[in-house]
């Protein structure tokens, strides 16, 4: 049997051992799946306890190196502990994709760079994230030609997420 308990045991667990690596939890469940249980992982940038320097500098992503580091690390800290009992499981460790909603600041601070449309009770705007404060959103916006920023207050967007760019080009980049 699966409860939230288990979940935010795992949490507080977990969370030590992937700080050490520079990560956090940033989604976790536990379902049960036939004779085992499986727990989904999905872990991101600590922003928290590293913030970066401004509001403005992109962030890396996570590498698959790291991602493979940290399943290693779940899987130990898992193995050692009595938490998941005597019961099989199966682990799985992901970083956020871009299907994500964005419902904190450090979401947007960790896509700086990148293209986002964003829904507000106003309507919708695409452009690309310049800044990512703690209350506010800054994008640059391009429209026919003409190219402007507009900035949104987190409380005002009712939904969030990142555009797939598939022609950008390096020169677009910088």
């Amino acid at each position: 049997m699966v409860t939230k308990g288990t979940e935010q045991s795992l949490r507080e667990l977990l969370a030590p051992a992937l700080a050490d690596l520079g990560l956090m939890v940033e989604q976790l469940t536990v379902q049960q799946v036939g004779r085992r249980r499986l727990v989904r992982l999905t872990v991101d940038t600590d922003l928290v306890t590293a913030p970066p320097a401004d509001d403005t500098t992109p962030i890396e992503p996570l590498n698959l190196d790291l991602v493979a580091d940290a399943t290693r690390v779940v899987g130990d800290v898992l193995d050692e502990s009595e938490v998941m009992g005597e019961q099989p499981y199966v682990l799985e460790v992901g970083s956020p994709g871009v299907d994500r909603q964005f419902t904190e600041p450090r979401h947007y601070r960790r896509n700086v760079g990148r293209l986002l449309k964003a829904t507000t009770g106003e309507g919708s705007v695409t452009g690309r994230i310049v800044a990512a404060g703690p209350a506010t959103v800054t994008l640059e916006v391009t429209t026919k030609g003409t190219t402007t920023t507009q900035q949104l207050s987190y409380a005002d967007v009712t939904r969030a997420q990142v555009q797939v760019e598939f022609a950008r080009t390096t020169e677009e980049k910088n």
